[in-house]
């Protein structure tokens, strides 16, 4: 049947089993937008309060899913405010099929009012881009676009389109969506058997778990290699939930601000098997001085992650889900029992803690968790809050910790968090901010309350960009320049005039209380938490050092 360029979007949206999008009208999609509002009933659209937000409310969606995340935007700034959150998804490895449209075909290159070259700009940050210049090839590019951005390491593709292109017509037949198989093709009998090889000899194996494992719906899989190995398990940000937080054999995370144990136990392991990590500065601290005793055995679907970072000794390439399924049929039960209790010795003599008295970011996340009872979607902004939230909140399966792990974007949570909250209605959505994160995208608080999303706004306030002014005070000789937030914003009044609700608490008590009637309301809240200026993130690894010199403010005393 004949369509128009703008009805073939919808139907290929269809086509690929998208159910919401994330976006911003303007004039040059306005094709696109009048297609959509016939099918409302099929295609439900998110209104955000600006297109970044539309964008990591898609990211949002989909890591909380594992589906595609779908935002839209206009010509100009508005594709140009979508190119944070693809830089985020495309740092992270996050599905997402960002659709733009721009000026007609005559005026592509001609300063056109709202023209921009978005595919010349997102170029080193996509998988892939498109522009679609004929109408008769757009069902099958939106089509390779989601096929791109699931397949292998996902990532954002983004697809251009001229208005003109919208408007025109041609025929239109319906696919079924193309069976997108896990790469298993690239691993070898030879790399498996190299793997198991060292597995065996190891006498203290280590498990280093990333995105990877998360990404590739792993973690049964994982639980058993776990077991097989018999060996203490770590984990980046990006990796939390892939193994369960809870379990004896987890020592928390690794890297500048991971626990002592990990870092010490890394660091004296004779094997590391990295499962579908990329091994970032953030973990590596100083990359010579990393894992020193220890061959590296990486597992990852990317074969320009081996040997970026780290010399791997082996590595098998392909689906960590495939991979770690090949290598728990053939290896067998292996026994570390005097490794594992040196490592836990690290656990008790090295535990997390926090002051006793008064309200902290540490107390207000393990009190989240006990509230919770570990069942909530948490989402955070960049800074202390993420590294506390990483710390104290106990993950214990997969896409329940949303953060921008490699790009570090403030402003990603409060979107991300509405993302999640529309894909999991029935699931708890708290989003977790720094107030200087809080105010880089605050305005979609509005896109919380226009939608009714019953998502929880915890800010941990101290009044400056913490993270920064801890640097500040460490290494910078306490030159507090432009980190101090010390002005009259007050965000419970905030909340309440965006339509939400707005609660403020200054002691343990005011925030259980808040949070207690935070988790009755159907409506998004908001809870401003007064914490100390100076509380800081420990353990921390200094820049250029070792992680095994991980230090506390105790160290620090001594």
């Amino acid at each position: 049947m004949q369509l128009t360029g703008a009805q073939i979007v919808i139907e290929c949206l269809k086509e690929q089993g998208v159910d919401t999008v994330f976006g911003y009208p303007g004039g040059a999609i306005l094709n696109v937008y009048d297609e959509l509002y016939k099918h409302k009933n099929e295609i439900n659209h998110v209104l955000t309060s600006h297109e970044q937000g539309a964008s990591h409310a898609a990211d949002g969606y989909a890591r909380s899913t594992g589906k595609v995340g779908v935002c839209f935007a206009t010509s100009g700034p508005g594709a140009t405010n979508l190119v944070t959150g693809i830089a985020t998804a495309y740092m992270d490895s996050v599905p997402m099929v960002a659709i733009t449209c721009n000026v007609t075909v005559p005026l592509l290159g001609k300063d056109s009012f709202q023209e921009i070259d978005i595919a010349g700009i997102t170029t080193p940050i996509t998988k892939h881009n498109f522009i679609v210049k004929d109408v008769e090839k757009l069902a099958d590019t939106i089509r390779r676009a989601f096929k791109i951005a699931k397949k292998g390491r996902p990532g954002p593709v983004l697809v251009d389109i001229p208005k003109d292109v919208t408007a025109a017509k041609t025929e239109y037949i319906f696919k079924e969506p193309e069976a997108i198989a896990r790469i298993s093709d690239t691993i070898t009998d030879e790399a498996v058997a190299e793997a198991i090889k060292l597995i065996k000899e190891s006498k203290k194996p280590y498990i280093f778990v990333g995105g990877g494992a998360v990404i590739s719906d792993a973690d049964a899989e994982l639980r058993e290699f776990v077991k097989k190995v018999d060996a203490p398990v770590c984990d980046t940000l990006m990796g939390k939930g892939a193994f369960d937080g809870t379990h004896d054999l987890y020592t928390g995370m690794l890297g500048m601000h991971g626990t002592k144990t990990a870092n010490l136990g890394v660091s004296e392991c004779d094997l590391l098997i990295a499962i579908g990590a990329r091994f970032s500065d953030r973990v590596l601290g100083n990359a010579k001085k990393f894992a020193s005793n220890a061959k590296i055995l990486q597992f990852d679907v990317d074969p320009a992650e081996i040997n970026k970072n780290v010399k791997a000794h082996t590595a098998v390439i392909g689906d960590v889900k495939e991979i770690l399924t090949r290598i728990n049929a053939e290896l067998t039960q292996q026994n570390h029992t005097d490794w594992i209790a040196h490592v836990f010795d690290y656990k008790v003599k090295f535990p997390l803690k926090y002051p006793e008295a008064g309200l902290s970011g540490p107390f207000v996340i393990e009190q989240i968790y006990q509230e919770t009872k570990g069942d909530a979607i948490i989402v955070t902004e960049v800074g202390q809050h993420q590294m506390w939230a990483a710390q104290y909140y106990k993950y214990s399966k997969p896409r329940t910790l949303l953060t921008s792990g490699g790009l570090g974007t403030m402003g990603y949570g409060l979107g991300a968090a509405i993302g999640a909250q529309m894909a999991n209605p029935d699931k708890l959505v708290i989003n977790i901010a720094g107030d200087g994160c809080f105010r880089m995208n605050m305005n979609e608080l509005a896109t919380a309350a226009r939608q009714n999303l019953p998502l929880i706004q915890v800010v941990i306030n101290n009044h400056v960009l913490g993270m920064v002014r801890q640097w500040q005070s460490l290494f910078y000789q306490e030159h507090y320049s432009a980190t101090i937030l010390n002005d009259n914003v007050d965000f419970v009044k905030l909340a309440e005039a965006l339509g939400a609700e707005g609660y403020r608490a200054t002691t343990r008590e005011e925030f259980t209380e808040a949070f207690e009637k935070a988790l009755a309301s159907k409506r998004p809240v908001l809870i401003d938490c007064i914490i100390n200026s100076d509380d800081k993130v420990w353990p921390m690894v200094a820049p250029g050092e070792a992680i095994s010199s991980a230090f506390t403010d105790e160290d620090i005393k001594k």
